[in-house]
C-alpha cells in the first residue's frame, strides 16, 4: 500500500503542506482547531511518520541556527521562592536537572509560579518568545496540584514534574521508588537482627507520595510473623501534631526499630526516655547532608531530576505537548 504523503493530507485537510508539518508537530503557531483537524485526517488516511526522516529534519532545522542551544524552563511550584536553595530535598532535584541539561547542552530559565505578576497566559507568551517548548516543574510537594490559572501552559508545552506526582493537572512525572526504598530498608534491618520495625510518617507525606512508603512497609511485613507486624503510624497531619500519637503508638507496640522521614522522632523518643541506637534502631528514609549523622537510606533525588530531563527530551523530540490523555 503506497505511503500517505503530506501533500495528500494537505489536500484533504484544505491547508498547505507547511501547515500540515507544523500541525503534526503540535506547534502552537497553528490553532488547536486546525491541529485537531489535521490529526483526524491523518488518522483517517493512515498516515504514519518515519522516525528516521523526523530525526534528519530535526537536525536540519537545528543546523540552520548558529550555535543552537535548546532552552527549557524550570518552574518553582512551591510557595517559598527560595526553595530551590533553602530546602533539604528540592536542591537535589534541581541539581540533577541542571547537571543533565548541561550534559545535553541545554540552557535553563527559572520561573516562580507564585509570582503575582505571572499567570498561564503571560508565562506562556514569555516561554514561546524565548523559544521554550518544555518545562520541568519542581516543588509542588505539599498540595500535589498547580494553580488552575496555569492551564494554558500545560495545554501548549511539554511538561514533566519531578519529585512527586501532581493530580491536578496529572502531568508526566519522575520520582524515587519509595515502595522499593522501604523494602530495601526492611531487608537491611532484618539482616541486622531487628524483628519489629515500625514506620512513622505524617498524613501529608503519605498522601503526596500516594502511599508508596506505607505500601512498601505493608509488603515487607508479610515476611514477618504476624505478631511482629507493627502497624504504621500515619495518623498525624504534620510534625507539630505527632508527639502525642507517637507516644501512644510506641507504648502500645514497642517497635525495636523506627523508620521515618521526620527528624523530630528522635526528640519524641527522648521524651519517652528512649535513645537510638542504645535502645532501638532509628532509620531516616531520606539521608541528606542535614541527616548525614543518621542511619538511613539515600534516595538519590538528583537522579530523579536527571530522569525528568531525559523524559522531557523524549517528549520534545516526539512533539508531545499538553496534559497526557
Amino acid at each position: 500500500m503506497p505511503q500517505v504523503t503530506m501533500a495528500q493530507l494537505a489536500t484533504r485537510a484544505g491547508v498547505c503542506k507547511a501547515t500540515i508539518s507544523l500541525a503534526l508537530r503540535n506547534d502552537p503557531r497553528i490553532s488547536a482547531e486546525v491541529r485537531q483537524r489535521v490529526r483526524r485526517v491523518a488518522d483517517e488516511l493512515g498516515y504514519t511518520r518515519n522516525p528516521l526522516v523526523d530525526e534528519l529534519m530535526s537536525q536540519l532545522r537545528r543546523s540552520r541556527v548558529a550555535n543552537f542551544q535548546r532552552t527549557i524552563a524550570l518552574l518553582n511550584a512551591h510557595r517559598d521562592r527560595r526553595v530551590f536553595t533553602d530546602n533539604p530535598t528540592v536542591p537535589l532535584w534541581v541539581d540533577g536537572c541542571q547537571r543533565r541539561a548541561r550534559h545535553l547542552g541545554w540552557h535553563i530559565d527559572e520561573f516562580w509560579l507564585h509570582n503575582p505578576e505571572l499567570d498561564g497566559e503571560s508565562l506562556l507568551r514569555i516561554l514561546l518568545a524565548r523559544g521554550i517548548r518544555g518545562a520541568v516543574v519542581i516543588g509542588a510537594f505539599n498540595v500535589v496540584w498547580i494553580p488552575a490559572r496555569f492551564r494554558p501552559l500545560w495545554d501548549e508545552i511539554a511538561c514533566v514534574v519531578t519529585g512527586i506526582r501532581t493530580r491536578s493537572p496529572a502531568l508526566s512525572f519522575t520520582c524515587v521508588d519509595h515502595h522499593n526504598l522501604v523494602l530495601d530498608a526492611m531487608t537491611r534491618l532484618r539482616a541486622l537482627g531487628y524483628r519489629r520495625p515500625g514506620l512513622v510518617l505524617s498524613q501529608t507525606v503519605d498522601r503526596v507520595t500516594d502511599g508508596r512508603f506505607t505500601c512498601g512497609m505493608w509488603l515487607a511485613q508479610q515476611a514477618l510473623p504476624e505478631a511482629d507486624r507493627v502497624p504504621a503510624l500515619t495518623g498525624f497531619p504534620t510534625d507539630d501534631d505527632g508527639a502525642a500519637p507517637f507516644s501512644d503508638w510506641y507504648r502500645q507496640h514497642r517497635p525495636d526499630a523506627v523508620l521515618t522521614l521526620h527528624t523530630v522522632v528522635r526528640d519524641w523518643l527522648g521524651a519517652l526516655g528512649r535513645e537510638a541506637p542504645r535502645d532501638l534502631g532509628l532509620v531516616h528514609l531520606e539521608r541528606t547532608r542535614e541527616t548525614a549523622w543518621w542511619a538511613g537510606m539515600e534516595q538519590h533525588n538528583d537522579v530523579a531530576g536527571e530522569a525528568a530531563i531525559d523524559l522531557l527530551g523524549g517528549m520534545l523530540h516526539n512533539h508531545e505537548y499538553g496534559v497526557p490523555a
